[in-house]
């Protein structure tokens, strides 16, 4: 599985499709996106993990950074989003981590 991450509206898609010559089509079939949406609402992270480390692409938005949320769901749902990504990174064989369009591989070679 590849694990792309990155800020919000960073090109984090444009650059898989790019990457991979795959149409929207294409990433529509082989990948899922705002996968840290799903943290919040979900009771087992490792089992929503192990589910989506079956895609060939996932793609997550970092929500981590800036100020800390007051209100408790909030942050209970920041902290759930970030738990997922570790334990996607831990699944996949390569991780990048797009930010201004520009691909960074963290974990395994750019594509």
């Amino acid at each position: 599985m590849i694990f792309i991450t990155g800020p919000l509206f960073a090109g984090k898609r444009d650059y898989i499709k790019t990457a991979l010559r795959w149409t929207e089509e294409e990433l529509k079939q082989n990948a899922l996106w705002d996968v840290q949406d799903l943290a919040a609402r979900w009771e087992d992270l490792n089992a929503l993990a192990d589910q989506l480390a079956e895609k060939q692409v996932v793609i997550a938005t970092e929500v981590g950074g800036g100020v800390v949320p007051m209100d408790p769901e909030e942050r209970r749902a920041r902290e759930a989003a970030g738990r997922l990504a570790c334990l996607l990174a831990a699944r996949a064989d390569t991780v990048i981590r797009v930010n201004c369009g520009l691909p960074r591989a963290l974990k395994g070679e750019l594509l």
